[in-house]
């Protein structure tokens, strides 16, 4: 049975691989669980219930909330009657959902919480074409979304089948607004086909199958995770929803998943942890521990490293190693990792424990999946994001800009034609806006984004992001954000990992007292110091870092200098800090 639109996937899960768990969250400490079939039956009432307030073809409906089946239920319900989804972050602005909803023309909103619903109602206040807000949970003085399945009792779902059969694959599945770094979002068109074809693209590449689960906790507004739900259905994969960012750690021991998506930063902070815990050994304990950390530091998907390598190795994942698998629920069989730059030494050393992590890279534009590395080793190179998928074309222009073309490239930003015209050439190329190179003509390597480079005023140009990754590798930084457009020379500002600073000091017998104070303490400039000059070697001598400021606070959503997909907004931290900078060239 083959599938060309999304909501297809619902029926070839039921004729292929009907699951008692298709889909699973959290509830009074209880995992409650949907079988294939009421995973269907919900979609359908939601459908029927639109066709009663009156949806038609092409309007659009928009999903406020965190990853719970609610949300699933909801997107393949309006897809069924050929509506259009509008998935958005929780965390973004009131501005943001104003500008949003005004801009799609938005009919229905679904939210999950109170805190949501205030806050949408907020955004609501004055667009007139909002017929109804609907809450997942019961919130008091609002319309749950059960009022909306009450309108479907008694109504055939067979009268979907006839507005099913009218959609096509080339149809709006959904618009998705990107935040961006500057200026109000801009609304991605992508079609059924569009996501359809990356599902397709990646399917030889999934290593798992019915008898597996998969965590959930990357946001399904997010097209990263949202393709991969329509992947793990489609190959019949149990989805479980992690109760919160805070709760994954203990998620993963109680699902015990055999795959998850995540961002770089969840595995920075994984393996942050392990090492902190490490420093806590003594002895023979602490010895094995940093023994097995130097192996797997070394470890190389591309180079048998001989005999005794792969004999202390075995031992090294025997003694030391099986706890990390352990951790992660002992099941996990692949990571997929994309949003921002994995370091090379996070993925040698959980590809050394036996966790295969693959790296990926791609955009909302594209569906997102451009490329990824394999599950076997031979086809996975540290240090770049893989081949190309099935179905996608990338080449190199003359400037370093990646260029791909393919069945998910977007259909458009919508209602912004000109802005379309600039990422899409007459050929059908997507301009990505990142720099990179394939090696060994097949593994595309990014090296940063075209827009983020900057030139010093000796004329060498800087490409930030690279440098950044570097210096978050360091246990003490947790962010940083390199500048020197025009100047003499690149600076960082650079945000410390308090825990690991506490490490840090507790090993040196320093005493810690506020992270405000401690910044400011002649030792830990010099730590800092120290780090940098070691990351300096590695580049050449006009992209090192000559000076430096230490942040107190972390950037976030919400102090408006990260993006939702945790992105540095450069304009915004520059502004802020632009004493501290301009404090650095005086």
């Amino acid at each position: 049975m083959d599938f060309t639109r999304a909501f297809d996937i619902l029926p070839l899960q039921l004729q292929k691989y009907p699951q008692p768990d298709c889909m699973a969250s959290k509830i009074n400490g209880q995992w409650q669980k949907y079988t294939t079939r009421q995973t269907i039956d919900q979609a359908n009432k939601v459908s029927l219930g639109l066709l009663k307030l009156g949806l038609k073809k092409n309007d659009k409906v928009a999903i406020v909330s965190m990853n719970r089946p609610e949300w699933v239920f909801v997107d393949y319900g309006i897809q069924q009657v050929g509506a259009v989804g509008v998935p958005m972050y929780p965390t973004i602005t009131e501005e943001d959902y104003r500008y949003i909803f005004n801009d799609a023309e938005v009919k229905v909103v679904f939210v999950s919480d109170r805190n949501l619903y205030n806050k949408v109602m907020a955004a609501t206040a004055n667009i007139p074409g909002i017929l109804e807000i609907y809450t997942f949970d019961d919130v008091p003085g609002a319309k749950c979304w059960k009022e909306l399945l009450k309108l479907a009792e008694g109504e055939d779902p067979q009268q979907l089948e006839p507005l099913k059969a009218a959609i096509s694959p080339e149809d709006l599945l959904t618009i998705i607004y990107t935040s961006g770094t500057t200026g109000n979002p801009k609304g991605v068109m992508l079609t059924h086909n569009n996501i359809i074809s990356n599902v397709k693209g990646a399917s030889p590449y999934v290593p798992v199958n019915e008898h597996h689960r998969a965590l959930s906790f990357l946001p399904l507004c997010h097209i990263y995770e949202r393709m991969l739900l329509y992947l793990y259905m489609s190959f019949g994969v149990s989805i479980y929803y992690a109760e919160s960012m805070e709760a994954i750690a203990d998620n993963l021991k109680e699902v015990k998943p055999h795959v998850f998506t995540t961002v770089p930063r969840l595995l920075e902070k994984v393996y942050d942890k392990i090492v902190a815990k490490g420093l806590e050994l003594d002895g023979v304990k602490r010895k094995l521990f940093f023994w097995a950390l130097e192996l797997g530091l070394k470890y190389d998907t591309q180079q048998d490293q001989g005999f005794f390598y792969n004999m202390q190795l075995a031992l090294a994942n025997k003694l030391i190693f099986n706890k990390w698998r352990e951790a992660l629920g002992g099941n996990v069989i692949a990571i997929v990792s994309g949003g921002a730059a994995l370091q090379p030494r996070l993925a040698r050393v959980f590809w050394s424990a036996n966790i295969r992590v693959m790296e990926g890279y791609g955009l909302t534009e594209t569906s997102p999946v451009i490329a990824v590395n394999r599950h076997e080793p031979e086809n996975n190179v540290i240090g770049t994001v893989g081949p190309p998928i099935d179905n996608v074309e990338v080449k190199i222009a003359p400037d370093g800009e990646i260029l791909t073309r393919g069945p998910g490239v977007m259909k458009g930003y919508y209602n912004k034609p000109e802005l379309t015209a600039e990422v899409i050439d007459s050929e059908g190329w997507f301009h990505t806006g990142d720099i990179g190179h394939l090696e060994q003509g097949k593994y595309l390597k990014i090296t940063d984004r075209k827009k983020e480079m900057f030139k010093t005023s000796g004329g060498k140009y800087v490409a930030p992001q690279q440098i950044e990754n570097k210096l978050k590798e360091s246990l003490v930084i947790e962010q940083a954000m390199v500048v020197g457009e025009g100047q003499k020379f690149p600076s960082a500002l650079i945000v410390p990992s308090y825990t690991g600073l506490q490490d840090w000091c507790k090993i040196h017998e320093i005493p810690y007292t506020t992270d405000a104070e401690m910044i400011r303490k002649p030792e830990v400039i010099a730590k800092f110091k120290k780090e940098i000059a070691g990351f300096n070697e590695g580049f050449a001598q006009y992209e090192q870092i000559k000076k430096f400021e230490l942040v107190l606070n972390p950037w976030t959503i919400e102090s408006g200098e990260l993006t939702p997909s945790l992105k540095v907004k450069r304009k915004v931290i520059s502004a802020n800090y632009r004493h501290l900078i301009e404090g650095m060239y005086s």
